[in-house]
């Protein structure tokens, strides 16, 4: 009896973890506001690591983040390491091409709470009188990102975190003088 027990406990993980490894191995999030402004007073907020965290929801899940800025701010090849706590994670950002007044192309390789390498993608398109601010982040799920995707929906939970930014974003331009 007890060895059917484990042999059924067994076969359960296996169909499970064999359900898991065939779930998207790829991911892709966006969300996107207009923001009543040029691109040219948004573009700032979005190509500099110290200005980014006037609006950045990460940096209110952790007032007290550590942050090491190398190479020139604001300029492609520089580098922002962080080290906040679980809700913030830690790891680095680094630039990887900025497009003036209409995009900035990061990559992000978290350490922890688990290791990550996404790429983040700030876009700026006129639209009206405004400008429409694209967040968008991709990467690969690897196993672990797929085990905890069962259990946890994160695109849900990214876009609240993204809708967030952008509405901190749209308050800091717009009352800008």
């Amino acid at each position: 009896m007890f060895k059917t027990i484990v042999l059924a406990v067994l076969f359960a993980l296996l169909a499970f973890l064999g359900y898991v490894s065939t779930r998207e191995s790829t991911f892709a999030f966006e969300r996107s506001g207009v923001i009543n402004a040029p691109a040219e007073k948004i573009f700032p907020y979005i190509s500099s690591f110290q200005m980014c965290k006037m609006w950045n929801p990460y940096d209110n899940k952790d007032p007290n983040m550590k942050r090491n800025i190398m190479g020139t701010d604001g300029q492609v090849g520089s580098v922002m390491e962080f080290e906040g706590n679980t809700e913030a994670g830690s790891g680095k950002l680094e630039i990887l091409k900025i497009v003036p007044n209409a995009s900035v192309e990061i990559k992000l390789t978290m350490t922890k709470p688990i290791h990550a390498n996404n790429i983040i993608l700030y876009k700026l398109t006129p639209e009206g009188t405004g400008t429409r601010f694209t967040w968008a982040m991709s990467g690969d799920n690897g196993f672990m990102g797929k085990l905890i995707s069962v259990f946890i929906d994160c695109e849900k939970m990214m876009a609240k975190d993204f809708d967030q930014g952008i509405t901190q974003l749209k308050t800091i331009v717009e009352t800008q003088k």
